[in-house]
């Protein structure tokens, strides 16, 4: 961070329970920003390598409200609540929308029972059949409604809280819109999630104030630090940094072997340095590459096959490279705000 800024009442707000809240701290601790709670019982956390910035805890739907209306700076909740609740305004700027956990989808479900609705085809066919509108349970009215319209299936959306799968059986809807990951919980319910139906896709993000960016330089700042880390912590969680020892003449004769017989190249290459050994008539290098984790194996097999040997893979916590290019597009959309 610019040591000339100091952030100052920089608000932060995460998920305040379950699951999403869990991974949410798992994911900050794994990027090297740990949140400090003296209270479980607290809605309120400080993170300490970040002076000034506090963290609060809502429910992941409150947050984009919070964060539209401008009462905290940043927030991290679902795709699928940001798209719902975001508002028209144009306040909630969406600054990293793969932080890779928490994946879900909204789908449209229907009773397993309509075998004659297969996709929207169908669920158009019936719509038109039917002498009163689709009754469909949702939490998402704005996208639920947003999508019906536009394929022109005349439906009433049917507001609902809790638990939305026994709506068709008790019988005040016909159909829902719901939050699916595995599917099990509609198989048990004796509903299926319809071909098509998919609305958006999501997984959780970081999201930011329009006007918290532009006119507060302590959020800008922010900003770069999280994305810089999230990216750094994200690009490292693939890869792994691989260690072996090789005999050779130089360090242009192995990197050269390791271009022509080998099937990794690393970031820009490998790192060669001589070894310095007790029998100074063998030429040892030590050779450093970075391998996507599922090449492992793979990269293992190379090297032996060149003449590596005491081969030592490490995990890596983050590869900072140039400026992601995330924070590039926030500071365009920035200007472009500032321009209008």
């Amino acid at each position: 961070m610019d040591q000339n800024i100091t952030p100052q009442n920089v608000r932060i707000s995460m998920p305040s329970k379950g699951r999403l809240m869990d991974d949410t701290r798992a994911f900050f601790a794994d990027c090297g920003i740990s949140v400090h709670q003296e209270n479980p019982r607290q809605y309120e956390a400080l993170i300490p390598n970040m002076p000034g910035v506090s963290v609060l805890f809502q429910r992941p739907a409150d947050i984009v409200v919070s964060v539209r209306d401008g009462s905290v700076d940043f927030g991290i909740t679902g795709f699928d609540v940001v798209e719902e609740r975001r508002g028209d305004n144009g306040e909630v700027m969406v600054l990293h929308d793969a932080l890779g956990y928490g994946g879900c989808m909204l789908s449209l479900a229907v009773p397993t029972a309509w075998t004659d609705v297969q996709d929207i085809a169908g669920l158009q066919a019936k719509a038109s059949k039917m002498e009163n509108p689709l009754r469909v349970a949702t939490k998402y009215p704005v996208l639920t409604s947003r999508f019906l319209q536009e394929r022109g299936i005349d439906a009433v959306l049917i507001p609902a809280e809790g638990t939305l799968e026994t709506a068709p059986t008790i019988g005040y809807a016909d159909l829902i819109c719901d939050i699916v990951s595995s599917g099990q919980t509609l198989r048990e319910n004796n509903l299926r999630p319809l071909n098509g139906g998919m609305i958006v896709k999501s997984q959780t993000v970081l999201i930011a104030n329009r006007q918290s960016l532009l006119n507060k330089p302590e959020c800008l700042e922010t900003a770069r630090t999280l994305l810089e880390f999230f990216e750094a912590h994200l690009r490292a969680s693939g890869d792994l940094a691989v260690f072996a020892n090789i005999r050779g003449e130089s360090a242009e004769a192995i990197a050269e072997r390791i271009f022509s017989e080998c099937n990794i190249s690393g970031l820009q290459g490998p790192t060669i340095s001589r070894v310095i050994t007790r029998r100074s008539e063998q030429n040892w290098y030590a050779v450093n590459i970075i391998v996507k984790r599922s090449e492992i194996m793979q990269a293992i097999r190379d090297l032996r096959a060149i003449g590596g040997s005491g081969v030592v893979a490490m995990p890596i916590t983050y590869i900072f490279d140039e400026e992601p290019e995330r924070i590039t597009a926030m500071l365009e959309a920035l200007k472009k705000q500032g321009q209008s």
